[in-house]
């Protein structure tokens, strides 16, 4: 291609970009990067067909001037983690609540799977949690305190053993999510199955209640962020089996690089149920209307932040784009 047709055929996003770069107002940094790629590649082949020419010197000059700002971008983003939290994510999330109420519905079949289970067959509770830990907890409902294994060990080494061994069945159900789907959706029968029938081997002895205060109050929290790591990996799985007007390989990226933002959204509440399972439930003897303050205020907390509040921001940003135009 003659010079002058080069420069004909792409001035119009030259002078865009090159305004773009001139505007005081902060660029989204991957937009930037985008365009910057563009004109990068529109300089090597400057390079290569009109060396030396006003047009490399040109694109030259543009490129520098679109690094630069790019990583002064970069670095006066500070509020990145805040932005992330508060905006980012939610946008993002607000895309994959099918998946996620997918993810739950499946945990809550096979919930209910295991309670019928475990009343319809003798052997099957000690089949799922073991017979050691079946063992210990008669043992302890005959000592009067079914609820002593959460007593048993240091408040900070439970803390972090149980904080480490949640975020591991987590990064399973997303990591799963590669196998199409079906290994994310395994993970959540093997916990659903496991939930269900520990909670009907407590009503069977009784207990039910005993063991929803003191129990939930740590697993509102821990439950509901495994569903929501169930919900990562069929983010992941349905990259790449529903790629859309995408590549199939751009949409494997999407969904790897979504499922991991919502992965990293559960840290934190991986954390908090762990403080609570080590420091917290271990005091049965705590009064009944503060159990339930806790376990209402950690529902309606993930509620909240993971349903309610991606529907707010989604709202806000989309009558925020109608002024905009």
């Amino acid at each position: 291609m003659r010079e002058a047709a080069f420069v004909k055929q792409n001035k119009d996003k030259w002078s865009t970009f090159e305004s773009a770069l001139a505007n005081k107002t902060n660029l989204d940094p991957n937009v930037l990067s985008d365009l910057y790629i563009e004109v990068t590649d529109h300089l090597s082949y400057a390079k290569t067909f009109y060396p030396k020419s006003n047009t490399e010197f040109y694109l030259n000059s543009l490129a520098s001037q679109a690094h630069q700002k790019i990583y002064k971008t970069k670095r006066e983003s500070k509020s990145r983690i805040i932005t992330f939290w508060k905006t980012e994510f939610p946008l993002m999330f607000k895309n994959h609540h099918r998946e996620l109420l997918i993810a739950f519905l499946v945990f809550l079949f096979f919930s209910f799977v295991g309670a019928y289970s475990a009343a319809n067959e003798g052997d099957f509770v000690r089949s799922i949690l073991g017979d050691a830990y079946v063992n210990m907890t008669l043992e302890n409902i005959e000592k009067g305190d079914p609820m002593a294994v959460y007593k048993q060990m240091g408040e900070f080494n439970m803390f972090l053993g149980i904080t480490i061994n949640n975020i591991r069945v987590a990064l399973m159900a997303f990591v799963y999510g590669i196998t199409l789907g079906v290994g994310t959706l395994m993970v959540m029968l093997q916990n659903g199955i496991m939930l269900g029938s520990f909670q009907y081997f407590f009503y069977e002895k009784g207990l039910l209640w005993e063991s929803v205060r003191t129990i939930w109050i740590h697993g509102t929290i821990e439950i509901s962020v495994i569903i929501i790591a169930g919900c990562a990996g069929l983010v992941l799985a349905n990259g790449m089996l529903f790629p859309g007007t995408f590549t199939r390989l751009e949409s494997f990226k999407r969904g790897v690089k979504n499922g991991l933002k919502i992965m990293v959204s559960t840290i934190p509440f991986f954390v908090v149920a762990g403080f609570l399972e080590g420091f917290v439930t271990r005091h049965t003897e705590m009064p009944d209307w503060l159990a339930i303050l806790i376990i209402l205020g950690s529902l309606a907390l993930i509620i909240f932040y993971y349903v309610i509040y991606p529907y707010q921001i989604n709202k806000r940003h989309r009558l925020h784009e109608a002024k905009l135009h």
